[in-house]
């Protein structure tokens, strides 16, 4: 059986990075470059976000951020399973983690973005609890994002 572990990693950490690269290649298969909303790991805003890596029998197969939007909200970002390891849980177990590290630091609500050229994602959204809400920040103006959040239940 394999195994699967979750880890908090930093921000400038390889596997991390190998992960989002070929999470780009798929959003670039999918989208314009100017529809793909990035982290910008060179501003120093993003030592605040949380990055978590998956690693199945060791191998680094997805990836996941929550990047703070005040003291109740934050955003999950970078959202990725290697698509050799899909439908096997691994998404669900890596939105869960990161679902409680967010409650840990007393986050009551988290929001994202994705997009109707990915309806993987959106049925994993959906069927996690959460709903469709107003775009946000960044997204606010953008016609084809598709927004949703989920308010949690914080851990005692």
């Amino acid at each position: 059986m394999s195994k699967l572990t979750i880890l908090k990693v930093e921000s400038n950490h390889e596997d991390l990075h190998e992960l989002i690269q070929r999470l780009d290649e798929d959003l670039l298969e999918r989208y314009p470059a100017d529809e793909i909303y990035l982290v910008d790991f060179s501003n120093p805003k993003v030592k605040e976000m949380v990055f978590a890596v998956v690693y199945m029998d060791e191998k680094p197969v997805a990836c996941g951020g929550l990047r703070p939007i005040d003291a109740e909200e934050m955003e999950l970002k970078r959202f990725y399973v290697d698509s050799s390891y899909r439908r096997q849980g691994i998404a669900v177990s890596l939105l869960s983690f990161l679902e409680e590290e967010a409650s840990k630091r007393g986050v009551v609500r988290i929001k994202l973005e994705t997009g109707a050229a990915q309806p993987e994602a959106i049925a994993l959204y959906t069927k996690r609890g959460y709903e469709p809400i107003e775009r946000f920040g960044e997204y606010e103006h953008d016609e084809n994002s598709l927004c949703y959040g989920k308010k949690l239940s914080l851990l005692l």
